[in-house]
This record gives C-alpha cells, sequence and structure tokens, in this order.
C-alpha cells in the first residue's frame, strides 16, 4: 500500500500553501495580545473566513451544487494538514461546516438546502448543535426537550445545554422529543430554529479558562414551522447520529489535533533551557516526544480508514471514534508534557509578557473538555467496542 500523495497531489499542495502563506492573517500586535478577548477573536477569525470563503477554500469537498468545491477529501486533507502547519484557524462555522452542512445535505429536502447551504458556507449564518441536555448528556436518548405539532408549527419547550456558540448563532440543528409515548430511540425528531425566534434565551457559561462559547439555551413556547422539520418525524435518532458521525470525522481528521501540538512541543523543547543545553538535548526527553510522534504517526494511519469510507461514496461510520478516542488521549499526554517543560511558565495566561509562545496556559484547561466534547471517552470505546469489535452490550 502506497501512503505517498501522487505528484498532481503535491503540486496542489504547493498551491495552498502559496495562498496561505500570502494570505495569512497578521499576527496580535502587542496591544492585541494585551487585550486579547473573545470578541476581538471572534472578529479576525470573520475576516479570515471571508478571506477563505473567497478564495474557494470553504467546504472544499462540498458537492459544486452547494456552493462548494468539489473537491476530494484528499485535497481536503492536504488543506487542512497545511492550516494546521501555518497553526491557521478554520474560520468561525465551524460546525456548520463539519455537521450542519452535511447533515442537510444528507437529509435536508431540496428546498432546505437552497436555503441554508450557501450563507453557511460564507459564514452570513452562524449555527450551533441543539444537543446535550442537563438530564442527557452522554445519553442522547434521554432527550426531553419536547415539540409539539400545532397546525402548520411545531411549539417547542425545554433546555439545552452545552451549546457551542450558541451565543453567536443564527440557526440551531435542534433535537426534540415528538413521540413522548415511544421508545426513547423512536420518538425523536430534528428541527432547524431560528434562534432569534421569541421564546429562545441564550446564556452563556463561563469556564476554567475564562472563555464562554458553551452556553445553556431556553424554549419557551418557540414556534417552528412545519417545514423546518428535517429528516422524517419521529426519526430523529438516525439523523443524531449521522450528525454525529460527521463531528467525529471532523475532529479526528479534518482539524489539526495532535498534529499541531506535536510541532509545537518540538520547538519548545528545542527552546528550553535545560542544564547546560536545550531541553531537546536530553536523552529522556527526545525518547518522550519520541514515543508522541510515534503516536500521532499511527493515529493519522489508522485515520485513514476514515478518509477511504468518504473516499469510497460513504458516509463516516464508528471507526471515527478510534480517531476521536486517540487524538483527546494524545493530546492530553502531549500538553502535560508542555507543562513540564514550561514549569512555572507554564501557569500564565496569554495576556502575560512573559507567557511562552503556544497559549500553553489555557490549553491545558481546555484539552481536559476533549474528554466530553463530540461525545465522552466512555461512548467512543462502547462505539470501538460495539460496533468495530463487535462485543456484547455490557
Amino acid at each position: 500500500m502506497d501512503f505517498n500523495y501522487s505528484p498532481e497531489q503535491e503540486a496542489y499542495r504547493m498551491q495552498v500553501r502559496a495562498w496561505l502563506e500570502t494570505n495569512q492573517p497578521p499576527p496580535l500586535t502587542d496591544d492585541e495580545r494585551t487585550n486579547i478577548s473573545e470578541d476581538l477573536l471572534w472578529e479576525r477569525n470573520k475576516k479570515w473566513h471571508k478571506k477563505l470563503y473567497e478564495g474557494g477554500w470553504v467546504g472544499l469537498s462540498w458537492p459544486h451544487e452547494y456552493g462548494g468545491r468539489g473537491a476530494t477529501f484528499i485535497e481536503q486533507l492536504i488543506f487542512q494538514q497545511e492550516l494546521a502547519r501555518l497553526n491557521l484557524p478554520m474560520g468561525i462555522n465551524i460546525l456548520g461546516i463539519i455537521m450542519n452542512g452535511p447533515a442537510l445535505m444528507q437529509w435536508g429536502t431540496e428546498e432546505q438546502k437552497a436555503r441554508y447551504l450557501q450563507p453557511i458556507l460564507k459564514a452570513d449564518e452562524i449555527w450551533c448543535e441543539g444537543m446535550s441536555e442537563p438530564g442527557a448528556g452522554s445519553d442522547l436518548a434521554s432527550i426531553q426537550t419536547r415539540a409539539e405539532l400545532h397546525g402548520d408549527s411545531f411549539i417547542v419547550n425545554g433546555q439545552k445545554v452545552w451549546t457551542t456558540i450558541a451565543h453567536r448563532s443564527d440557526f440551531c440543528q435542534l433535537f426534540v422529543r415528538t413521540d413522548p409515548n415511544a421508545p426513547k430511540h423512536k420518538g425523536l425528531s430534528a428541527l432547524i430554529v431560528d434562534m432569534h425566534s421569541p421564546g429562545v434565551t441564550v446564556k452563556p457559561l463561563r469556564q476554567i479558562t475564562g472563555d464562554a462559547e458553551f452556553n445553556e439555551i431556553f424554549f419557551e413556547d418557540v414556534r417552528v414551522p412545519k417545514e423546518n422539520l428535517l429528516g422524517p418525524l419521529n426519526a430523529g435518532w438516525q439523523v443524531l447520529v449521522a450528525t454525529l458521525m460527521h463531528e467525529r470525522f471532523g475532529i479526528s481528521e479534518t482539524i489539526g489535533g495532535p498534529d499541531v501540538i506535536l510541532a509545537q512541543l518540538v520547538e519548545l523543547a528545542k527552546g528550553t533551557v535545560m542544564g547546560n543545553g536545550s531541553a531537546a538535548a536530553d536523552e529522556e526527553i527526545r525518547q518522550q516526544i519520541a514515543q508522541f510522534a510515534c503516536e500521532v504517526a499511527a493515529k493519522k494511519y489508522n485515520g485513514l480508514r476514515s478518509l477511504t469510507k468518504r473516499l469510497k461514496g460513504q458516509q463516516p461510520g464508528a471507526e471515527s471514534s478510534i480517531g476521536k478516542l486517540v487524538s483527546t488521549d494524545l493530546s492530553q499526554r502531549m500538553t502535560r508534557f508542555a507543562a513540564r517543560l514550561l514549569g512555572p511558565f507554564a501557569t500564565l495566561e496569554r495576556q502575560s509578557s512573559f507567557a511562552p509562545e503556544g497559549d500553553w496556559s489555557r490549553r491545558m484547561l481546555w484539552v481536559e473538555m476533549l474528554t466530553i466534547a463530540g461525545g465522552t471517552s466512555a461512548v467512543q470505546k462502547n462505539m470501538i467496542g460495539e460496533r468495530i469489535l463487535q462485543l456484547p452490550k455490557g
């Protein structure tokens, strides 16, 4: 099996690299670094998203008919590798690109596709996912937010939690219970909800990192047009599972993750003084980084299973859980190792003039939530055991 890229693919890589290096956002100024905020980063990433879109780099693998470039998943992967090499963000509508858009293409009506897909690509309309609830985190089949059909509208009541960028979103792919008497996997439906509708209340949740991109959403008699049903009525569980598979494929294979951390860890070791030389010269340090490099490579080649499936025209499946689980664990271990190298400097926040490059203090806190985001590690293990290894349910 040949894992090398073809000459045509390498030529494409050089095209991508040249464009990104020419058009990448300028670095933060000293004043921006000192007064950095979520709003400032959002506006920077918004401008970057617009530039990516104008360059034809957003939704690369989306079909031409939906506003994409019709690129292969190999070309998408190459683009993401080059984006990660420069440590550049994807833009501002990440969930819309890797989750909501693919779900709409798979389950939406022609009218829904025509209405929503293009604004998602352009980031004219920001999307979020309404899945987890206070009593239904890992067990999403226990969702209790209800939608009752009255005439031409669903009336929605309930609460969602841990909803990423809901405070900036225009639409929500909301999962609700439409048949309370059916078995819990059978009575769910997916709705497209306008976040500006009367009765929708968003409350940001402040995290340990100081950020507040997660939110609670409260729905009080929210009216949703019947034509905003995504997929068949009471078949929302299939829509939910497919949406999560798109997310896990995006998290594990599309976004840089451990590859980026490894590259930064190598540079950190080279620049960190240990004894009379750099940490990179220490045998124990070099051995640990080499171990990380082996694991990153193993994750990469295992991830080709998901990529191969997509290249065959199939939807992502349970194999995406392997990449998600490995990415989570590996990212956490590498970040903790970076903290060991930095010592007390690892605790400095990015606003500090003495903080090391890489924002390691925030990252140490942020990577811990990866065991929950996109499905908990326990859920991923169950998926792998039951759907890949065919083990009996516990």
